[in-house]
Formats: C-alpha cells, structure tokens, sequence
C-alpha cells in the first residue's frame, strides 16, 4: 500500500504540470491541443496542434493542393493566434489529384498572444481524409498551473524545413535550379509551393543535373512570377529526406552580346521592318534633292534626322521607365493600345502624305522654321513614332532589359536602339563618298514623292482598322470625320488643321467584335495552357495585337499557311493567341514572364521538356524546326 502511494506522489507533478486538453476522439483520429510551457511569458505561450492519425488516414499542410482545407484554430478576444507552422507535407495523388498531406503523428505549433489567467480555450477544425473526407471540429480548454509543461518534449527542438543553403533560381520555363547540388547527392525531389495556383499539382518535377547543380523542371500553371516560395524535399541515395525552405528568383534569358550591342543591332534591323520603310524612302528622296549641295549642308541634315530620331526614342524611353517606377506596365507598343494615340498617329502619317502628294507643303511654325535641317528632324520623329508596332529580332531582349535596369543605363539602350535607326542616314553625314554617290535631282523625284503618299496613305488606312477594332464603328467615323476635316484644311488653310484635336477626347476603346485568332485557335489563357500541358498536348503560343504589324505579317506569310497548319494538326497541337490589341493584364504578364518588351511572342511546348521561344520573325521552316525538335 505505501509503495502505490509513493508511486501516485510521483506521478502528481507530472498530473499538475501537464498542459494538454483533454482529446477529440474519432474513429479517424485523435487530436489534443498541448503547450510547450504550463505559463504565459508576457502574454504569449506556445501551443500545438497534436494529430495522431490512423493508419491510411491523414490531413493537410497549409498549401493543400488540389484539394483539402488546412487546419484552422480561431480563439476569442483578447487573445489572437499566430499562423500554424507546418512541418513537410508529403505528396499525395488519387485519380488525377495532387494533394500536400500530412499523416501519422503530426505536431502543429502556433503561438498564442494575449494570454491572461489560468484557463485558455482554442477552436480548432481541419478535414482528415482517405478515400472519404470527413470535416472535424473541437473546442480546447488548456489549464496553466505554472512552470515547466510536461508536454515540452514533443515540442521539435530542431526544425524540420531548414533554410536552403545553396543558391536557386527559376528559368520563365519553370525551370528550377540549385547551385552545387550533385547527382551524388540527392536521388529524388518534389518542390511543394507555399501558394496556391501555381502549378500542376499531380504533374511529374522532372529531375535532371548539369555543370551547375539541380534541375527540378516545374509544371507552372501560366507565367512564372517574380520570385517563388516553398518547400523543397530532397532525398538522397540512402532515403534520407532534407526539407529547405526555399525562395527562388526568376532568371533573366542568358545572351553572350552586351546589351547595347543588341539594342543598336535591333535599331538597324529595324529600318528593313514595314512600319518604318516608308519613312525611310522618303528620307532618300529628300538626300535625293541634295545631291550636289555642299557636303556640309547633307551632313546637318543627316544629323537633323538622327537628332530627331534620338530626342523621341528618349521620350519614349523616358515614358515607360517613368511608367514602371510608379509601378504600371508599360511594354514596347503600348501606346498603340490607346485609341487616343492611334487616332493621332493616324492623322499625322496622313498629313505626311498628303503633303508627299503635292497637296500642300509642310512647314514648321514660328522660329521652329528657322532651325536648319529641321524638316529632318521632325521626319526622325515621325521615324520612331511608326516604328513602334514593329518589333525586330534582337529588339525584344533589348527592350526587355532596359525595362529591369536602372534608369541611367536603361536609357544608354533606348538610345542605342535610336542610334540603330538613324545609322544608315547618319553614316551620310560621314562618308562623303557615300552623298556623293546620290542620283541628280531631276522630274522623277516628284513622281517618286507622290508615289511614296501611297504606302502613308495605306499606314493610314491600317490604323483605321486597328482603331475600328478598338473603339468601333463610333471611333472610326470620328477618325474619318478628323481626316475629312485635314483634308478640306491643309491645303488651303493649315493653321485650323489643329482644330481635330478637340475630337481626341471622344476616342474609348470599345472593341469591335472577336479577338485575332488563327484558324482552329483558342483565346490564349493561364489555366487553358495549364490544362493542355496537364494532358500533355503540345502547345503553340501566339502573342499578337492588330496594331503590331510584324504580327500581321507573320501570320498572314507563316502562322495561316498551309503548311504549317497541316503540321500543326498531325502532331495534335493546340494552337492558343492572345490578342493584346487592347490591354489584357494576363498577356502583359505572360510577356513579363518570358522577358519579353512587346509582341510578337511565339512559345513552343513541347509535349514533355523545356518551353522554347521562337524568333519573331517567322518563317515555316522555324516552326517546323521547333515542333521537331
């Protein structure tokens, strides 16, 4: 008798200084919320959720997947709860679900603040499931006696997700890498997102390993954000499994060429683009007329062009670094996505041709015409301002980067796109074997000059359809009745031409009817590209806009031929375009992904491996490539 007294004298600290509740019970699980001490520590004690599952059963980690709800605690005012701190989940897949679940004995800590008294009560509900789910809830009343808790101990004194010693980044692929990690190392590994929506949950990681480390290919659901958050689970040779908790940042493309190199080479190609032939052409009908004329007077002229054509590629610059540090998005081209802008656009190339076909001469106001070579340096503006739907190779990367840079060296590669534009009329100012080489003036330079107010009268007639398909049937007879009035007033009394701005205000986007679309197309969507690429369908990404003509012509020469539509039907591939006319934040943010400045964007997914970007400019051979490769 006094040996089992003794015994129950012993066991009395333990009873006094336990601070469990008393359990949930069920035939699923049992559950007790515990402390890891018997007192508050200035209103604040730790508190866990203690699971103790049974077999085949199990609950959810705070990201669950596909399906699920985490466990919730809630606790009355003034007393407020800390998040739950999970420990890794494991993957779980039935019938086409991937689930993050946690089963066994699972301890769930959070804190609680506030704290007064003796007694704590805490709500708490989760769903345990297995091939049913069930939903459970319980109210939890802990007794704090003071000092230590008895229940310390199932608290873990190491924690389980460790910081990621090594370095990551994600490729706009969803490619994730970690520096310094060897196939030596890790056997197997699964990223789980701390966010929901943001891959294939039941998709195959693909692991491989090169030069630089791991490489966990990741099933995204649309564009790769900023940066991603986690929990990556690797398991060496051994089945030993290593939690990081991880962060990785999106990766800029990798180039072997400075940036200014492409952005000049990007300028200069851009000269061979539609949208800036015609002002090029004629540009050389006006050197044309100088043929002769002292070397000085053409070398003020070709500088009056590339001076023109810097002072507005640095406006531009300067409009869209301005718009990104306000924290908006502003894209190569995104001006043309205002009816306002297209509608002015359209009235100037028009008065540039109207003037080209003889029916008055332009001429600069006020002291503006006194400023040598100034015809020059308004054809440099009028040089950028039609460039701006087009986009040539080595432009986009370019663009992209000055976008990401600081202002100062974003704005050295505006400018050096600039400089790429005016080079082929700069190097006259130069060469003087060049000017010397020009053809005489003679009575062809005016057919000639009426001739090129055929391709601005067509731009002109382009923008009409770009703005119809923005602002619709009212838009487009306001663009007529501005045009109407340029017509009647330039050529007899210039000065009241200004008097079409008053209309610009009546311009709003009111699209007229279906988006751009190819034949047997989809509208281009997030989860679209996620489900095709869950059902493993190979997938052809079309990024366009009515305004963009590079676009147009890709299409029209490439996209709808023949050809390539007979191979995009043999090998079953699912042709999506997103058509960014008018602003549509899921293709900005598609384009931001795969840094790029503006459409064109064309992404081949293969039906297993890497996305690939495709050269914006096409040809059938470069889609035949891709979709064999």
């Amino acid at each position: 008798m006094r040996f089992l007294f003794l015994c129950f004298l012993l066991l009395l600290p333990r009873l006094a200084l336990a601070a469990a509740s008393a359990p949930f019970t069920s035939p699923q699980d049992e559950v007790w919320l515990i402390s890891a001490t018997n007192q508050a520590q200035n209103g604040i004690v730790t508190l866990a959720l203690d699971f103790s599952l049974k077999p085949g059963w199990h609950i959810y980690w705070k990201n669950p997947g596909d399906a699920g709800l985490p466990p919730q605690v809630m606790a009355a005012p003034p007393v407020t709860l800390g998040a739950i701190s999970f420990p890794p989940p494991v993957f779980f897949s039935q019938g086409g679900v991937g689930a993050y679940v946690l089963s066994g004995h699972v301890i769930l800590p959070f804190t609680a603040a506030g704290v007064s008294g003796k007694h704590l009560a805490v709500q708490a509900r989760w769903l345990v499931c297995s091939d049913i789910c069930i939903p459970e809830q319980a109210a939890f009343t802990l007794t704090l006696n003071g000092g230590a808790s008895a229940e310390a101990g199932l608290f873990p004194n190491a924690p389980s997700i460790v910081p990621s010693p090594y370095p990551a980044h994600f490729s706009p692929d969803g490619a994730l890498s970690l520096a310094g990690v060897t196939a030596a190392q890790v056997k197997s590994a699964r990223f789980f997102p701390e966010s929901a929506n943001v891959l294939v949950n039941d998709a195959k990681q693909p692991l491989s390993f090169n030069a630089d480390g791991l490489r966990l290919q990741l099933p995204l659901t649309g564009p790769a954000r900023a940066s991603l958050s986690g929990v990556l689970e690797l398991t060496d040779p051994s089945g030993q499994m290593l939690a990081l908790a991880l962060s990785a940042t999106l990766a800029p493309p990798a180039t072997h060429a400075p940036w200014w190199l492409l952005a000049l080479a990007g300028g200069l190609i851009l000269n061979l683009m539609p949208c800036v032939f015609p002002v090029l052409a004629m540009k050389a009908v006006a050197f044309a007329r100088l043929s002769g004329a002292a070397h000085g007077h053409i070398r003020r002229e070709a500088l009056g062009y590339t001076a023109g054509v810097l002072v507005c590629m640095a406006a531009l610059g300067g409009v869209l670094l301005g718009v990104r540090a306000a924290g908006g998005t502003a894209f190569w081209g995104f001006q043309f996505q205002s009816p306002i802008f297209v509608a002015l656009a359209g009235w100037v190339i028009l008065a540039a041709g109207l003037s080209l076909a003889g029916l008055f001469h332009l001429s600069m106001p006020g002291f503006l015409g006194r400023v040598p070579a100034q015809h020059s340096f308004f054809t440099g503006l009028l040089a950028v301002l039609v460039a701006t739907p087009c986009t040539a190779p080595f432009m986009g990367a370019a663009i992209a980067a000055a976008l990401a840079l600081p202002p100062l060296p974003a704005m050295g590669l505006f400018l050096a796109l600039g400089l790429g534009l005016a080079l082929p009329i700069l190097t006259l100012a130069f060469v003087p074997q060049l000017a010397a080489s020009l053809p005489r003036p003679g009575r062809w330079m005016a057919i000639v000059q009426k001739l090129l107010a055929i391709p601005m009268f067509s731009t002109f007639v382009w923008l009409a359809w770009v703005l119809f398909r923005q602002a619709g049937a009212p838009g487009l007879a306001l663009l007529l009745l501005g045009a109407a009035a340029l017509g009647l007033t330039l050529p007899r009394r210039p000065g009241f031409a200004v008097l079409v701005l008053v209309l610009l205000p009546s311009f709003h986007s009111a699209p007229a009817g279906a988006a751009l679309t190819l034949p047997g197309a989809q509208p281009y969507s997030a989860a679209t590209l996620a489900s095709l690429r869950a059902a493993g369908r190979p997938v052809f990404i079309d990024l366009t806009a009515a305004w963009c003509i590079t676009c147009q012509v890709n299409e029209r020469s490439t996209l709808t031929a023949t050809p390539v539509q007979t191979l995009f039907k043999s090998k079953n591939v699912a042709v999506l375009v997103g058509d960014w006319t008018n602003r549509n934040p899921a293709i900005t943010e598609f384009l931001a992904a795969n840094h790029r400045a503006g459409v064109p964007l064309y992404v081949y997914y293969p039906p297993d491996g890497d996305a690939e970007i495709l050269p914006q400019i096409l040809t059938p051979g470069v889609v035949e490539n891709a979709l064999s490769g």
